[in-house]
């Protein structure tokens, strides 16, 4: 199959998504000689454009896992607005940690149902959105290397006669689950968990107005940062992007799951996994 050209699709609320996916697309790219072609859809401007593939191009299509899932308020705009004409794409999840669940076999079916050739796919651990220390420095050097194989795998395939029309197989369930519910220590959902939303620290915020550039939702007022006007998805670019360390958490929920989270999965060391 001959490639034209490269193209990364994702979302990366932190930075760790666009590492592992640019990185394979230089790759692979480089074994090719052809161009990579960016796009990023963090901001709410680039989910206003439409993005269509076709035979020759190659998309490696990323996102992170929120609540075991793809997430929510980003899920509409893969499914409706980037489409492939027998295109191969390579899926590739963030997940923090914990588990992926079934977040590589949902972004994998909608790229199918949405006219790609999903022949290749790999679940990555990075850095917890909400923690420093769920995933503290991933992916590292052993996952970059995983990214390494999965790139060299997708190319053999793709020098082979043809791809097939049956995505590749990947851990999850479907029908994909309903997304993971955070709970109290009683078992109950968190009450107002969705509601939750960062607070601003008026002696450390300088008032750049980088928290409402960033802001994948354009929920920050960029007149007063303080306000955060829209919805929240808790990607935590605002907290982990500020230079001053003035975003941060106070919603008694948000904190009891994130200290939960803390507790369960932080000492051991989940693994990244690639599917061919």
């Amino acid at each position: 199959m001959k490639i034209q050209t490269i193209h990364t699709v994702y979302f990366s609320g932190t930075g760790t998504t666009k590492k592992v996916v640019s990185a394979l697309a230089q790759t692979m790219a480089q074994a090719l000689s052809v161009p990579v072609e960016e796009h990023c859809f963090n901001l709410p401007k680039a989910r206003e454009q439409e993005l269509a593939f076709g035979p020759a191009d190659l998309v490696i299509a990323g996102v992170p896992v929120y609540a075991g899932r793809v997430p929510n308020l980003l899920l509409p705009y893969i499914k409706e607005k980037v489409k492939g004409d027998h295109t191969p794409a390579v899926a590739v999840v963030m997940y923090g940690n914990r588990n992926y669940d079934d977040g590589l076999m949902e972004l994998r079916n909608v790229l199918t149902d949405n006219g790609f050739m999903p022949f290749a796919a790999g679940a990555f651990v990075g850095e917890h959105s909400f923690s420093t220390i769920l995933g503290a420095g991933r992916p590292d050097g052993d996952d970059m290397a995983l990214v390494d194989q999965l790139a060299k795998g997708a190319l053999e395939k793709l020098a082979g006669e043809e791809l097939g029309q049956i995505p590749v197989a990947v851990n999850g369930c479907d029908p994909i689950r309903p997304y993971y519910t955070p709970r109290d220590r009683h078992g109950e959902p968190i009450k107002d968990f969705l509601k939750a939303k960062p607070v601003t620290d008026p002696d450390k915020c300088v008032r750049c107005g980088l928290c409402a550039r960033i802001c994948p939702m354009g929920s920050i007022d960029p007149q007063d940062v303080s306000q955060v006007t829209g919805k929240c998805i808790k990607c935590c670019a605002c907290v982990k992007g500020c230079p001053k360390g003035a975003k941060y958490f106070d919603h008694e929920g948000y904190l009891y799951h994130q200290h939960e989270l803390e507790d369960q999965y932080a000492g051991r060391r989940a693994p990244s996994e690639i599917f061919l």
